[in-house]
């Protein structure tokens, strides 16, 4: 059983292996899902602090709270909090 196991799995060193698969699906995946525009950039958003570290240092988007995923580059405290988050926040502040 462990023989056919092993000669399924692809061999890092050749190309179609290892990790850079599973690195190329994810940017895939990242690409295919639309970064909002509308209502939601009128908001300051909930995302956990190290996503929004993440970012910055990756330049990929987040997550907020509420669903909206963009990458972040503005003052926040310059917008009012969007309701959506706020809402989400105080019932999982609340469990």
């Amino acid at each position: 059983m462990s023989e056919t196991f092993r000669a399924s799995i692809a061999d890092p060193g050749q190309p179609g292996g290892g990790t850079s698969t599973l690195d190329r699906e994810l940017e895939e995946l990242l690409e295919q899902e639309s970064i909002e525009p509308g209502d939601h950039e009128r908001f300051s958003h909930y995302v956990k602090k190290e996503k929004i570290l993440e970012s910055a240092l990756s330049g990929k988007p987040v997550k907020a709270l509420c669903g909206k995923k963009w990458t972040p580059g503005r003052d926040p405290e310059k917008f009012p909090v969007c309701p959506t988050c706020k809402e989400i926040y105080e019932k999982l502040k609340a469990e």
